[in-house]
């Protein structure tokens, strides 16, 4: 049976709400952090050398990378409506969308919290020089293409009621976790299509399923 190894405030929930969706069997093994590094415990690395989750076993088979998993959950449920089939009109706009989440929304992310983290926890004084450097790459990349992103998410949120058309599909799985870390944030108000779409998707019976396995009061945006 498939096992998803679930660390605590991480991406692989994920994973969680997509086999909740799929009404799908698995075992469910958690994790916590380790409380000095944050990072991921050993018994987890072993599995994951780089730490990262989400990971799932299924036999001999140890796979990593959200969207790597959710292809390989998804070839045992051909006829699932999470995957838009390539006559659906809504087929582009889901591809579009699922594939945003690690290519554009979650790498701007990764981008914005290093140099957060630069500024806040550097064992070294930053310098205004650094300073002016991490300002411009925000104004000149960060936050032009984050903009541009959030533009076309309210965009398209307004014209159907899910990232991938008119119902729930992966692509709205996917966002999923990259999107309640920006909403901690405050960078949604003023969104309401956005701030809409959230409130559609907790509503689901799924969600709230894998939110209740998830057992974390909050989703918690780390590595």
């Amino acid at each position: 049976m498939l096992t998803l190894h679930h660390l605590e405030y991480s991406q692989s929930f994920r994973i969680l709400w997509l086999l909740e969706a799929l009404d799908a069997p698995y075992e469910l093994k958690s994790y916590n952090r380790d409380p000095d590094s944050n990072l991921a415990p050993d018994d987890y690395k072993a599995l994951s050398p780089l730490g990262t989750a989400p990971v799932i076993t299924d036999g001999d088979v140890v796979l990593a990378e959200s969207n790597a998993i959710i292809d390989y959950i998804l070839d045992s449920h051909p006829e699932s409506p999470l995957n838009p089939k390539p006559n659906n009109p809504d087929r582009a706009r889901h591809l579009f969308w699922y594939h945003a989440s690690p290519g554009s929304l979650m790498s701007i992310q990764s981008v914005a919290m290093v140099l957060g983290l630069l500024e806040t926890r550097s064992p070294w004084p930053i310098s205004a020089l650094l300073k002016a450097v991490f300002g411009q790459v925000r104004k000149l990349f960060v936050n032009p293409r984050t903009d541009a992103l959030y533009a076309l998410m309210e965009k398209d949120l307004g014209e159907k009621p899910f990232f991938g058309g008119d119902t729930l599909t992966t692509a709205d799985i996917t966002l999923v976790y990259a999107m309640m870390a920006a909403r901690t944030k405050g960078v949604f108000d003023g969104h309401p299509n956005i701030l809409a779409w959230f409130d559609r998707i907790e509503a689901i019976p799924s969600f709230k399923a894998a939110q209740a396995k998830d057992d974390r009061p909050h989703i918690d945006f780390r590595f």
